[in-house]
């Protein structure tokens, strides 16, 4: 059958048992009592959705965070007895497609809830999880008395509270210490309810890798999920090795020997040197490859080379340090020998950090899953 994708060199390779090893020794480490929310929001940070939670599922994960009603019901088509947890807020005509499709929402306030009790009755209870906002000033109930008038909202609807969560906002730094404030007003407000809901959680990836003593009944493995540290003071006290589940590949299509003095790419910002190789790779910013990764290196034939000239929507340029042949097998992000070049090495030039560039590919670049 025609695959439209299968002409481009360009392509992600995702390592699907690089995503189960991650979660499987996470569960290993983790208290034998607290469950694994795998985070696959973003089509899985990247790495495609579908498949990064059918191989987290194989490992032992008993449930799934998405960010948006869409991204839940597209996982639904794939996971249709699984729970899902949506993280961020839901319209409240989504309430009853939620509980009809055993969709779990995030709930943070009174109003929705009473908006939600204005609509007919639902088949079936909608599960709802409790945001509680314990610093990281985004979204959820702030202070005891907001807790108890929502709970007691939720009690005369057609929603169950299945459990309560918070977000840590700092837990990836040094210091260690506004994490600890944060737990503690979580679960001085998690104290506060009536009874305890089924799950209890507030550990993201840095927080389960870094505070196993704040595992609870769950956490979300979101980035390291796919092999990702969180920062570099994750990085540097990880409790076992995570396997990188991503690689970014391509190869030469053109190579040419230039004359001193002539100019590469837009701009002219790059000459060449006498007798220097010029190779074209199929590859640009509407692919996610910066414009500003302009200088980054690149790995050919096991060595590393820079991206010259300004990088155009769809090819760039790398400087060759001889002739390679067109075909020629270039390595973005991954190994190629004995070299690695890492995400980290593209958002340190970016400023930014790895999340961003992983989910930025384009949905053009076509994922290989091995």
């Amino acid at each position: 059958m025609f695959n439209e994708t299968q002409y481009r060199p360009t392509r992600a390779v995702i390592n699907t048992a690089a995503i189960k090893h991650n979660a499987e020794q996470l569960i290993s480490y983790l208290p034998k009592k607290t469950k694994l929310i795998a985070v696959v929001k973003s089509d899985g940070y990247g790495h495609g959705v579908a498949q990064a939670a059918s191989v987290a599922l194989q490992a032992g994960a008993e449930m799934f965070a998405v960010a948006t009603p869409d991204e839940a019901m597209t996982l639904r088509k794939t996971q249709p007895t699984a729970d899902i947890l949506v993280l961020g807020l839901s319209p409240v005509s989504f309430a009853a497609v939620a509980a009809q499709h055993r969709i779990i929402l995030t709930v943070t306030s009174e109003s929705w809830v009473k908006q939600v009790i204005a609509q007919q009755p639902f088949d079936n209870k909608c599960r709802i999880h409790v945001k509680i906002d314990s610093g990281m000033g985004r979204i959820g109930v702030r202070t005891e008395e907001e807790l108890a008038q929502l709970v007691k909202c939720i009690q005369q609807s057609d929603l169950s509270i299945d459990g309560v969560f918070t977000h840590f906002a700092r837990a990836d730094e040094e210091d260690r210490e506004p994490t600890r404030r944060q737990f503690e007003r979580f679960m001085r407000l998690v104290n506060c309810l009536p009874e305890k809901p089924r799950l209890i959680h507030a550990s993201n990836s840095a927080g389960a890798l870094l505070f196993p003593e704040y595992a609870l009944d769950a956490v979300r493995f979101g980035i390291s999920l796919y092999g990702i540290p969180p920062s570099d003071t994750v990085a540097k006290q990880l409790p076992f090795k995570l396997k990188r589940a991503l690689a970014l590949e391509t190869e030469l299509t053109y190579v040419k020997q230039m004359t001193a003095g002539e100019a590469i790419s837009y701009g002219g910002t790059y000459e060449a040197v006498e007798g220097e190789w010029i190779g074209t790779l199929p590859v640009g910013y509407a692919d996610g490859l910066k414009r500003s990764l302009t200088g980054q290196e690149v790995l050919i034939d096991g060595k590393r080379v820079p991206i010259v000239g300004t990088i155009c929507m769809d090819q760039c340029m790398i400087r060759l340090p001889r002739e390679y042949p067109e075909g020629e097998k270039v390595v973005l992000i991954g190994k190629q020998g004995k070299e690695e070049i890492a995400i980290e090495e593209w958002s340190e030039r970016l400023n930014t950090i790895p999340y961003e560039i992983a989910v930025t590919f384009s949905t053009r670049i076509p994922r290989v899953y091995t």
